[in-house]
């Protein structure tokens, strides 16, 4: 080990102490590393390749700020309220009927935004509101909005998957398939545990007087809506477009749909979202630029190389590597971004997923979900903060809710980790 590298290792554990930006963080971190290493792969020139450079060949990316304008034109369009309202006439007359809207409706944007963080601050508020008038717990009205949240990148369209799958060659197309089961799946079960919440706290139904006739007429007004997922998968998995392609249809899908079919959006609105996501894109690129210099050090160092032999010889089957790695990713999962925990961390275990033989669609699936559940899990999630953000709603509360639900949702992440036909299935299915 370099004393470059551990000037590196140290600067970036300093800077993340002071709680300085993440991303600031770690260009520090890489500006000092190429300041003192010696070697022409290694001038501070470098610095600026691997942070612009490597944006620009990885075209799928592009889909990324696709997506991001996507669901922001969604949320400005009304169809966040729509979707609440559609989903509140399929199972609002459950026991703790509006919890289930929560999931529900979540599980509906997802098919939309990509992004838990675009779910909790578009439908958020408004779920965590309704919740609140119906006389359900500040606390766990937050939490179940926090959960629900993160089927947003398990679900299709995904944005962690099109980054991860940048990284690990996989077919965006199969991830996202794959990402069906795993994200229904986490719908189903954070419903049985509202179903039980529901009866110890008599959290109440909810009265909904439609008939069938006026259900079907809001079902279509919905559909443009509801269709975007059916649109995307169909279009990528079927060689219509490629993913990239796919990001630009439903941006363009969004706001056709804001502006004449619904009409809820004017020319004026459309330029505050415009630079809304420029902003958005803005973070997201500094982190993933950055990310991508961190990355070329840790290649550089080959420090991938020796944590593969290390687990190699620690790990005696698959079973044990995949144990590890949840427990590596739902822990840094809840204090880094998942933007750069997929960039830096996921070259690391690649080659140990390959030495075991397995599958990366598989194994994908299972990375995201881990950093999802990071994302709801107390002290850090990044999710509790939103949710505290815009609701008003003391952090203290939503810790104290969302404990059991993540013990839910690690039950999920159970089954998805050691049953790989609920990822594969549906992707071999298609294939055949």
């Amino acid at each position: 080990m370099s004393i470059a590298f551990i000037v590196f290792v140290a600067v970036f554990v300093v800077t993340f102490c002071i709680r300085m930006p993440i991303a600031i963080g770690m260009m520090a971190a890489c500006v000092f590393y190429f300041m003192i290493e010696p070697g022409p792969a290694t001038t501070i020139e470098m610095v600026t390749t691997q942070f612009v450079s490597q944006l620009h060949v990885k075209f799928v990316m592009i889909a990324i700020p696709l997506f991001i304008f996507a669901a922001r034109v969604m949320n400005e369009g009304g169809v966040t309220d729509l979707i609440f309202n559609w989903a509140l006439t399929l199972v609002g007359r459950f026991k703790g009927g509006m919890g289930h809207v929560n999931v529900v409706a979540s599980l509906i944007f997802s098919g939309m935004s990509g992004a838990a963080t675009a779910d909790a601050a578009g439908l958020g508020l408004m779920e965590i509101r309704a919740m609140q008038k119906r006389g359900y717990d500040d606390g766990f009205a937050c939490a179940i909005t926090a959960a629900s949240a993160t089927i947003g990148p398990i679900f299709p369209p995904s944005i962690p998957m099109i980054l991860y799958a940048t990284l690990s060659g996989a077919s965006v197309g199969s991830l996202f398939l794959g990402g069906i089961v795993p994200g229904v799946l986490l719908a189903l079960f954070l419903m049985a545990y509202v179903v039980y919440i529901a009866h110890r706290r008599n959290y109440p139904k909810e009265t909904v007087k439609i008939t069938v006739v006026q259900w079907v007429l809001m079902t279509l007004k919905a559909l443009p809506a509801l269709i975007t997922p059916v649109i995307l998968l169909t279009g990528i998995y079927g060689g219509v477009f490629t993913p990239t392609e796919g990001g630009a249809i439903a941006a363009v899908w969004a706001v056709f749909v804001g502006m004449v079919i619904y009409r809820n959006m004017g020319l004026r609105r459309l330029w505050v979202v415009l630079v809304e996501s420029a902003e958005m894109t803005a973070i997201v690129a500094v982190k993933i630029g950055a990310a991508f210099a961190f990355s070329f050090i840790i290649s550089y160092e080959q420090v991938s190389q020796h944590l593969t032999a290390l687990l190699l010889d620690f790990s005696s089957s698959k079973l044990m590597l995949l144990l590890l790695v949840n427990l590596a990713f739902l822990a840094l999962g809840m204090i880094i971004d998942t933007m750069v925990l997929l960039i830096v961390f996921v070259p690391l275990v690649i080659p140990m997923a390959n030495a075991f033989g397995i599958d990366l669609v598989h194994f994908g699936v299972v990375l995201i979900l881990n950093m999802m559940i990071g994302l709801s899990t107390p002290p850090v999630g990044g999710l509790l903060f939103i949710t505290s953000a815009v609701s008003g709603v003391p952090l203290h509360k939503i810790i104290k809710e969302i404990i059991p639900i993540v013990g839910v949702m690690i039950v999920v992440l159970v089954l998805v980790t050691f049953i790989p036909e609920l990822v594969l299935f549906i992707p071999s299915m298609s294939a055949n």
